[in-house]
């Protein structure tokens, strides 16, 4: 029968994975906090904001902008909890009771699989639209409700697990030396999801690419397309290598790093780089609404009017009226669909 420690302090696990646990505050302990507190704040503004453009105009109100507005739930979330994480670091870790230090962690894991999870989603309705060539996709207000139900519960299935018995609690010599509670096997499970994920946002993503390139090629023969459709292709092409790049340079040294300490390498110091690479995880949460929002003409007219509030406070409102106009129009296809005019 195997002897459990609940009743074990967390500097007991620490002690146990060899990684340090300072009792007081040392310069880089301040540094990584006051960076980390600057990134959540940002994060949580930023996300904030694009929530807001989506509830408060109707133009939003389609499928792709409710995946978009989970997204950035996900990442206002992931910014919370990154910011408990900060107040519960450094000096003060030792002070944690083993469930506070679940929670700490559960947030993290939760939030993290969310946003990637929510960016395969993503990914997935990009290509369904892009293919047939559509604005939007035709998917209903209520399958889109399940989707983002399934996200949040994968989740939280995800963030759970280690606090309700993947844990080493009961089995020290599998404990992880990044999350000392953790059992290796879980990180390495976690890892695998998330790097599988990202190949398959590679796969679709690429597909994406292929496609619209071999599509402006075949339309540059010809002088009788609509040059707003040419416009919106270099558009995706653009948004769709900044995706890739952003995840790859934000995730992968994350991902990295999890799957050598879960594979239990000895010669990885993975405790040098602990801090980096996850604020280099929660820094694509910002990235993620510049990219996914920013990028739409739309989404900024109405973010400067959120902005300029209190400029229009004493001004009556007036709804945007919708016009097609030059930079505005969109390009039917043969079967009568309209065409992509979105960078998303």
């Amino acid at each position: 029968m195997k002897h459990c420690f609940y009743n074990e302090t967390v500097g007991f696990f620490y002690n146990n994975s060899r990684k340090e646990l300072t009792t007081y505050w040392r310069t880089k302990d301040v540094l990584v906090v006051a960076l980390g507190l600057t990134v959540s704040v940002i994060v949580l503004l930023t996300n904030l904001l694009v929530i807001t453009a989506i509830v408060i105009n109707r133009r939003f109100h389609y499928p792709i902008y409710y995946l978009l507005g989970n997204l950035a739930a996900a990442d206002l979330f992931a910014g919370i909890a990154y910011m408990f994480l900060m107040f519960h670091t450094g000096p003060r870790t030792a002070e944690l009771s083993l469930k506070t230090w679940f929670i700490r962690q559960s947030l993290l894991d939760t939030s993290l699989t969310a946003s990637v999870v929510n960016l395969l989603a993503i990914a997935v309705e990009r290509h369904q639209t892009v293919f047939t060539m559509q604005l939007h996709s035709k998917m209903s207000n209520q399958r889109v409700t399940i989707l983002i139900f399934c996200i949040w519960v994968t989740a939280l299935l995800l963030g759970l697990i280690p606090s309700y018995g993947w844990h080493c609690l009961c089995a020290l010599d599998k404990c992880s030396r990044m999350a000392p509670l953790y059992s290796r096997s879980y990180l390495t499970f976690w890892a695998v999801s998330n790097l599988v994920i990202f190949l398959i946002m590679v796969v679709v993503y690429t597909h994406i690419f292929i496609y619209v390139k071999r599509k402006m090629t075949r339309m540059s023969k010809h002088t009788s397309f609509h040059p707003r459709y040419k416009e919106t292709m270099i558009s995706l092409v653009k948004t769709v290598t900044i995706i890739l790049s952003a995840f790859v340079i934000c995730w992968t040294p994350g991902q990295v790093v999890l799957l050598l300490d879960g594979l239990g390498c000895k010669s990885c110091d993975v405790l040098a780089v602990e801090k980096y690479v996850l604020l280099l995880a929660e820094i694509n949460s910002l990235i993620n609404a510049i990219v996914y929002s920013y990028r739409d003409n739309e989404m900024r007219s109405t973010f400067r009017r959120i902005l300029c509030f209190v400029c229009y406070r004493n001004s009556r409102y007036t709804p945007t009226v919708v016009k097609l106009n030059t930079t505005d129009r969109r390009t039917l296809s043969q079967n009568g669909h309209f065409t992509v005019d979105s960078s998303i």
